[in-house]
Parts: C-alpha cells; sequence; structure tokens
C-alpha cells in the first residue's frame, strides 16, 4: 500500500505548474508538455503578481494551443507568509485546474 500511496502522491506533484517570474510562453510549454505525455489533468498555482501570469497561461493554452482542454475549477485563498523581519503578511494565491 505505501508503495501506491507514493505513486499517486508523485503523480499529483507532476501536474503541477507553478507559475512565477519567467516569461509566460515558458509556463504555456509546461502546461502544453503535461498533456502530451498523457496527463488528463493539469494544475496551474500561482501566488502574489504572478496570478496575472497563470490566467494568462490557461487562456493562451485554451485559445491557441489546445482548445479542447476545459477548466475543470478555479480556486482563490489567501496564504499567511512570515517576512524575513518575522512580520506576517498575507498573500493571495490561485490554483486553475484545466482538464481533457
Amino acid at each position: 500500500m505505501p508503495e501506491e500511496e507514493q505513486i499517486v502522491n508523485k503523480e499529483e506533484k507532476e501536474n503541477v505548474v507553478y507559475i512565477g517570474k519567467k516569461p509566460t510562453m515558458n509556463y504555456v510549454l509546461a502546461v502544453v508538455t503535461q498533456f502530451n505525455n498523457g496527463m488528463n489533468e493539469v494544475t496551474i498555482k500561482a501566488r502574489g503578481n504572478a496570478i496575472s501570469r497563470a490566467v494568462d497561461v490557461k487562456e493562451i493554452v485554451q485559445n491557441k494551443f489546445m482548445p479542447n482542454v476545459k477548466e475543470r475549477s478555479i480556486k482563490t485563498s489567501s496564504e499567511e507568509l512570515t517576512n524575513e523581519d518575522g512580520t506576517k503578511s498575507k498573500v493571495s494565491a490561485i490554483q486553475i485546474v484545466l482538464g481533457k
């Protein structure tokens, strides 16, 4: 059983694309590659200023590369982070799930 759980956890992490500061097309390529490698579902995650880039990635994937991919869910949340000086701040986050 533990091996099966590890396989499931590994698959869950493989189909997640974390959005950061790189150019948008890098993330679009990552999402399209995941689908081309046989994934039926890919999750796009971003926090803070990268949220708009995550939405751009979703739109480019759907409108230009893979029109058959549909948005399964969009979740927004807030995460509390501790800064270097010890203060806490809240950062918005988004999770977009795309599926075939």
